[in-house]
C-alpha cells in the first residue's frame, strides 16, 4: 500500500484538533489514507501513535472502485488479511458492474475529442491554489489525453492583495482572470465567458486532481457525447481532524463508484427526481458544456454569493442542465481529493450553509419551474422528516450525525425559506450595477 507523493505531503500537514483520552495521555484523532490496487499482493501496515484509523482507497487498474474507513487502536498493526477482507467487501459489486458494462455496451465511438478549459475559482487562498495547480501540472505531464486540456484559468475573485496573481505567474501554462465582484457564481460565470474550450471544468481551490481525472473525462465523453454536464467522485484529501473524519463518515461528498446517467423525466425509485439535485454530484468537481451554459444563462449569481448565501449554485446548475434538457453524467473516474473543513465550528458552519443553500434553491425553483411544484413539496417533506429523525438520533446518540450539526442544517434551512433568495437577488443586482459604473 502506498500513498502518492502529493498526498503524502498533505498528510504531514497541520496539527490535529479533536483529541481523545487514552491511557492517561492525549491522543489525536487522525486516520492514515492509503491506496490499494485490487489483485496486487498486500502488506501489513503499522500506524503511528497519533493515528487511530485507516482510510483505504481501492483501485482496479488504476480506476477508483471503493473506499472504506477502519477504526483501530492508536499505533495498531494492520495485517494483510484485514486489508484483503476490506477490499473484497468494498469493491466486488463495483468491479462486476464495470465488467458487465464493458462487456455488454457497444464500443465507445472514436473520433475527434472535445477541448477542455479547467477553471479554478478562488479568493485569497494562494497556498491552496498552488497545491491545486501542482496536481494539474501532474495531469498535464502524464495523461495520454493531455492535448484535450486546452487551457487553465485561475479566476481571482475580489482579491485583497496580489498574492494569487503573483503565484499564477510561476505557472506559465495558467492564466489569471480578475473578477472584482465578490461571489463564487460571479467567478464561475467569468470562467465560461473567458473560456475557449468546448467544456469548462470547475475545480475548487481546496481540491486536487487524481492522475486519471482527464482520462476519466475522455472515457465518459466517448460514452455520452450528448451530455451537457459531467460530475465526478470526491474523496478526502486528508483525515487529520475529528471534523474531517465525522464529515466523511456521514457521507462526505461521496456519490458512489458506479457511473450514472441522469436525464429529464421520472425515476421510479425517486418521487422527487430531478429536484433532489444534490444526488447528481458536487460543485467542487463538475464539467459543463460551454455552449449550454451560454444557452441557459450561466450560473445564478444570487446563489453562492459568499457569506450571505454560500451555497445552492451547484444544485441550481445541475437541475437546470437536466431541465434544459441535456443529460448529466456522473463518472467516478473523474476523481478529485477535497480537503474538508478541519475544525468543528467550520463543519457546523458548512452544514448550516447546506441547509441555507438548499432552501434558497427550492424557493427559486418553486417560482421559476411551477411544473415541478408537486415534486418540490415531496422533497421538502422528505428533507424535514430526515432532519427531524436525525435530531432524534442525535439526542439518543444513534447513527453518525451529531445533534449540533443537524440543528445547524435545520436552522439554515428554516432561514433559507424566509426570503433569503429574494434578498440575495437584490444584493447581487446591486453588485452588478456598482461594477458597471
Amino acid at each position: 500500500m502506498d500513498v502518492p507523493d502529493w498526498m503524502a505531503r498533505g498528510l504531514r500537514g497541520a496539527p490535529h484538533t479533536g483529541d481523545a483520552e487514552l491511557s492517561g495521555a492525549r491522543w489525536s484523532v487522525k486516520y492514515r489514507i492509503v491506496e490499494v490496487e485490487v489483485g496486487r499482493r498486500r502488506i501489513g501496515l503499522q500506524l503511528d501513535v497519533e493515528e487511530s484509523g485507516v482510510a483505504v482507497v481501492m483501485r482496479n487498474r488504476g480506476n477508483p472502485v471503493g473506499f472504506a474507513m477502519l477504526d483501530l487502536q492508536h499505533g495498531a498493526s494492520v495485517d494483510a488479511a484485514c486489508v484483503e477482507r476490506t477490499v473484497s467487501l468494498a469493491t466486488a459489486a463495483t468491479i462486476l458492474r464495470a465488467a458487465l458494462r464493458d462487456e455488454l455496451s457497444p464500443a465507445a465511438p472514436t473520433g475527434p475529442l472535445p477541448s477542455l478549459t479547467l477553471a479554478i475559482c478562488t479568493k485569497d487562498r494562494p497556498d491552496l491554489v498552488a497545491r491545486c495547480l501542482g496536481s494539474v501540472e501532474q495531469v498535464r505531464r502524464t495523461s495520454p489525453h493531455r492535448d484535450v486540456l486546452l487551457e487553465v484559468l485561475v479566476i481571482d475573485n475580489a482579491p485583497s492583495d496580489d498574492r494569487t496573481a503573483t503565484l499564477v505567474e510561476t505557472f506559465p501554462w495558467a492564466r489569471r482572470c480578475l473578477d472584482s465582484r465578490e461571489g463564487l457564481d460571479f467567478a464561475r460565470n467569468t470562467a465560461w465567458r473567458e473560456a475557449r474550450g468546448d467544456f469548462v471544468a470547475y475545480l475548487d481551490d481546496d481540491a486536487v486532481l487524481d492522475a486519471g481525472w482527464l482520462d476519466g473525462f475522455v472515457d465518459a465523453w466517448r460514452r455520452h457525447q450528448d451530455a451537457g454536464a459531467f460530475t465526478g467522485l470526491v474523496l478526502p484529501f486528508s483525515l487529520e481532524t475529528e471534523a474531517q473524519i465525522l464529515f466523511e463518515r456521514r457521507g462526505g461528498f461521496g456519490r458512489g463508484f458506479v457511473s450514472q446517467r441522469f436525464t429529464d423525466g421520472d425515476l421510479d425509485e425517486n418521487p422527487c427526481y430531478p429536484t433532489g439535485a444534490g444526488s447528481f454530484g458536487a460543485g467542487c468537481n463538475m464539467i459543463l458544456r460551454r455552449e449550454l451554459l451560454h444557452r441557459i444563462g450561466g450560473f445564478d449569481e444570487a446563489l453562492d454569493t459568499g457569506a450571505p448565501l454560500p451555497g445552492g449554485g451547484d444544485l441550481d446548475i445541475f437541475y437546470r442542465v437536466i431541465r434544459s434538457p441535456a443529460p448529466l453524467v456522473y463518472e467516478p473516474r473523474l476523481l478529485v481529493f477535497h480537503e474538508h473543513r478541519r475544525t468543528m465550528p467550520g463543519l457546523r458552519r458548512q452544514y448550516y450553509t447546506w441547509g441555507l443553500g438548499f432552501m434558497a434553491f427550492v424557493a427559486k425553483t418553486w417560482n421559476s419551474d411551477k411544473a415541478q411544484r408537486s415534486k418540490l413539496l415531496k422533497l421538502l417533506v422528505w428533507w424535514t422528516t430526515d432532519q427531524l429523525k436525525a435530531v432524534a438520533d442525535g439526542v439518543f446518540r444513534r447513527g453518525v450525525r451529531r445533534f449540533d450539526h443537524t440543528i445547524a442544517e435545520l436552522c439554515g434551512g428554516i432561514i433559507g425559506l424566509m426570503g433569503t433568495y429574494s434578498r440575495s437577488r437584490r444584493r447581487s443586482a446591486r453588485i452588478r450595477a456598482a461594477h458597471q459604473q
